[in-house]
């Protein structure tokens, strides 16, 4: 558990580093603590941290871990990273207080009809499959203008747009579309860059970086 602590204060340093190096403020650049499989244990001792920005890769597992806690934290937020199934929209809705990776009409529909019988109505971003990768979810970046349209008309607030770029190669250009397809919709939140990249994702305008391995360790 000390680790954690340690590591928390590592990735914030790296992350406050490389903000100053681009000419930002490191607050505005927020840390999405990647919790899936992790326990109860190491989440208090996140939440000790003073961390409260949480990332779910899964519906069912963060239902099984943060309604507790989220009661007894009412600062605490919420965010599913994980690709979503229609049929878990609404226990989604109930849980997350913002669904980042909405990315087609199907799942816009299906949330909408959670939201009316929840009476909850979570923000969202758009996951753009930022380099078109046939096996990684996500709208095709010439799409992802109509989806961002369809998603507001369907009365969701769309915060931003998150990407997960090809493991090889050079994630820089693949940030700098994210950032185009953000800036020509008028959102501000660019969710991009993970525990290997999240350096050079901060230095292309991230605002969300989403951060497990290098706070919780290897998981599988």
């Amino acid at each position: 558990m000390t680790d954690i602590a340690d590591n928390f204060a590592r990735v914030r340093r790296r992350i406050a580093d490389a903000a100053t190096e681009a000419g930002r403020r490191p607050e505005d650049v927020a840390l999405v603590a990647v919790s899936k499989t992790v326990e109860a244990p190491g989440l208090e001792v996140a939440l000790a941290e003073g961390q409260r920005i949480f990332g779910e890769n899964r519906v069912q597992e963060a239902e099984g871990k943060w309604p507790a806690l989220k009661a007894r934290h009412p600062d605490l937020q919420l965010r599913l990273i994980g690709p979503l199934q229609t049929n878990k929209a609404k226990d989604a809705v109930r849980l997350f207080d913002v669904i980042e990776t909405v990315d087609r009409s199907r799942l816009v529909d299906a949330l909408a009809r959670a939201c009316e019988q929840v009476g909850r109505r979570p923000r969202v971003l758009i996951q753009v499959n930022i380099g078109r990768e046939p096996q990684k979810a996500g709208a095709d970046p010439d799409d992802a203008d109509h989806l961002i349209d369809a998603t507001r008309l369907a009365g969701f607030v769309v915060d931003g747009v998150m990407c997960i770029p090809p493991a090889e190669g050079d994630p820089a250009p693949h940030f700098d579309l994210l950032g185009e397809i953000a800036r020509r919709n008028g959102l501000a939140q660019l969710s991009m860059g993970m525990s290997g990249d999240f350096e050079t994702a901060i230095r292309h305008g991230s605002t969300h970086v989403r951060v497990g391995s290098a706070i919780f360790g290897a998981r599988g």
